[in-house]
């Protein structure tokens, strides 16, 4: 199955290593960084969701209307706006776009970032107000007759939408998380299934979660899966490790200067995907063929924030590995996002793109031979 690259669609160009050099908002930057993205490979980009951070939808809606390729992921809060409304900003924005919309749904990992819009659930409330909330969203897609809903979160009479999505029968629902509740939730409701880089083996166990949990609601074919990393790459593995040593010296003296961009805020992360983060980087910083840590301490295991560290070679092959354990979907961004994505999609991409091909190709050729082989095989040889 072809791999997909999701990039990062941000509205200025700071990051954990450096400030904005504008406004939160910049136009300007935002279509520069998008375009860079779909002229050097990447299928979508992912328009993030903060508190007090630009709204993703309008920025999301003014790359579409102006980008013909590039796909948009956009992240939404449940508790931010009823479903009824949100189902319809999704369907209009998929209009907009022509059918190059998926939505990625946040729970909320922390009590006091909720709090900040009047989120006051417990985490686990909040999880069921999700998967609930994805239930609406879907059905409101799909359904052109009036319905009722009385459920745990949401209670609405007869309502039906006049706005449909392009794609059908509906657009794509991405989830994320790393606890049994998201697990849960997410196998349950979603088409794609994210996680941020951990060791192969973790991953691995993660993956087998995931599918454990779709089977136990019923679903017979579980989420894709896909996974985060912040790939830092250079032409030599030497000038990849300095680089990277650098970057995680950019992030530490920011937050020596109080800038809770480059990391968090205030105290132990409440989130389990965080937390295994940190564990993970507590027990070592280089895993399997790249996988680096440090910058996931320094960001106190703030998203994803575990590094690929290497030539553009290494980091494909590493790339490669987590393909081979059923992940189909990549999610990367740098620390210079504009000239990052770049590089990544002239040097990495290509790369990664032709191993998958080839693998496509050896595993049709030899379904292949097995069909010939059975069709000149007569009836009950071998038994």
């Amino acid at each position: 199955m072809p791999v997909e690259f999701l990039g990062i669609a941000a509205t200025h160009d700071g990051s954990e290593t450096h400030p904005r050099s504008g406004a939160s908002f910049d136009k300007e930057y935002t279509l520069k960084l998008a375009r860079a993205h779909e002229d050097h490979g990447w299928d979508r980009v992912l328009f993030a969701y903060g508190s007090g951070s630009p709204d993703p939808a309008p920025a999301a809606a003014y790359i579409a209307a102006r980008l013909d390729k590039l796909q948009l992921l956009l992240a939404h809060r449940p508790n931010v706006s009823y479903p009824t409304f949100a189902a319809k900003t999704f369907a209009t924005l998929d209009r907009i776009s022509d059918g190059r919309l998926t939505v990625h749904f946040i729970t909320g990992g922390s009590d006091r970032e909720q709090g900040r819009e009047g989120d006051t659930l417990t985490k686990d409330q909040r999880y069921s107000r999700t998967r609930e909330y994805i239930e609406i969203v879907k059905r409101i897609w799909t359904t052109h007759e009036p319905f009722d809903h009385e459920g745990e979160h949401y209670r609405f009479h007869d309502f039906v939408s006049d706005v449909f999505p392009v794609q059908q029968p509906r657009p794509d629902v991405s989830f994320g998380g790393s606890s049994d509740a998201a697990y849960a939730a997410g196998a349950a409701e979603a088409d794609i299934y994210c996680l941020w880089g951990e060791p192969l083996a973790r991953t691995a166990e993660q993956i087998e979660a995931v599918k454990a949990a779709a089977r136990a609601a019923g679903r017979t074919t579980p989420p894709r899966i896909q996974v985060a990393f912040r790939p830092i790459i250079a032409p030599t593995e030497e000038l990849a490790w300095e680089k990277a040593h650098r970057t995680v010296a950019a992030i530490n003296a920011r937050k020596e200067q109080g800038d809770t961009v480059a990391g968090r805020g205030r105290g132990a992360p409440e989130n389990t995907g965080s937390r295994r983060l940190l564990a993970i980087a507590d027990a070592g910083e280089r895993y399997d063929r790249a996988l680096w840590t440090p910058t996931a301490a320094a960001t106190g295991g703030a998203g994803n924030s575990n590094a690929l560290v290497g030539t553009p070679e290494t980091v494909a092959q590493a790339l490669l590995d987590y393909y081979d354990l059923g992940v189909d979907i990549l999610s990367a961004r740098g620390y210079d996002l504009l000239g990052d994505a770049v590089d990544f999609g002239r040097h990495v991409i290509p790369l990664v793109r032709e191993e998958v091909a080839k693998r496509d190709a050896a595993r049709a050729a030899l379904a292949g031979d097995g069909a010939e082989d059975g069709a000149r095989r007569p009836v009950g040889a071998g038994r």
